[in-house]
């Protein structure tokens, strides 16, 4: 009798936003050659799901989160350590990567800049550095509605509420990366449903948790956190169908930017 996947890949196969960017990644990678060294920096909303599909693209992996709240958990799920990146100061020796990712991490950061700055000197000469950001356009109408409802840029632990795709590249020129490919997902539809999700969590179901859910938390991040919510996770898991179904309006809008945008550069070859 075959054991069930561990808990964090059975949620993530119910999401919504994070498929989406996993297919966005697996358009910018293709097959990665075994002995590329390949990095991934996450900023806590992630439970290792990402990682571990990520790593069966190929390469070499090594991961990092700035939180520290699920690292033992994705360090059992991957079987490898997480580094811990306070303060999004890397661990990692200069010139170590051919291709660093960060997901989602620059807009939690004071210095932006700084962490580019970081991802930049561990990527190798002529290595490839892939960031994703929220859009934060404030006229898109489900950031209005967050602002409206709420869900400020506090609620979801960030500094600011995003970068436009010119803003991120101009970032990563800055620290002398080349921007070279961009784009953007998750579009109307999809960010309306997520947005509900969000809210539900962080007013209503993380209060549930016998320990505290540190603010910014805006998801299950550890066994305990999803087992707390268990019920309701459950009932999730039953009209998760017609979440997704509703989501697929967004083709209907495969016109416009998304609410998530991609920047692909290159680290030159001299620095």
């Amino acid at each position: 009798m075959t054991s069930s996947p561990p808990w964090q890949l059975r949620m993530f196969q119910k999401t919504l936003k994070k498929k989406l960017r996993l297919r966005e990644f697996e358009k910018y990678l293709g097959k990665i050659p075994a002995e590329k060294r390949c990095l991934l920096v996450t900023c806590g909303d992630n439970n290792g799901a990402i990682n571990y599909y990520l790593r069966a693209l190929g390469g070499n992996w090594s991961f990092a989160d700035v939180e520290d709240t699920a690292l033992a958990e994705m360090s059992a799920l991957l079987e490898t350590e997480v580094a811990h990146a306070p303060g999004a100061k890397l661990v990692f020796p200069d010139a170590m990567f051919s291709i660093a990712i960060a997901i989602d991490v620059h807009e939690h950061l004071p210095d932006p800049a700084a962490f580019t700055a970081e991802l930049q000197r561990v990527t190798r000469p002529g290595g490839r550095v892939l960031v994703t950001v929220p859009g934060g356009d404030p006229s898109k109408i489900v950031n209005r509605i967050k602002n409206r409802i709420g869900m400020t840029k506090e609620k979801y632990g960030h500094y600011r509420d995003g970068f436009s795709i010119i803003e991120l590249q101009e970032l990563l020129r800055a620290s002398g990366i080349r921007p070279r490919r961009a784009s953007s997902f998750s579009r109307l539809f999809t960010e309306l449903i997520e947005l509900g999700i969000n809210f539900l969590y962080v007013n209503v179901l993380s209060k549930k948790n016998a320990s505290a859910v540190k603010e910014g938390t805006i998801a299950p991040q550890t066994e305990d956190q999803l087992k707390s919510i268990e019920k309701t996770y459950r009932l999730y898991r039953l009209v998760y169908p017609f979440f997704w179904a509703f989501s697929q309006l967004d083709r209907l809008l495969f016109f416009s930017e998304g609410y998530v945008v991609v920047v692909e550069g290159e680290k030159g070859l001299v620095t």
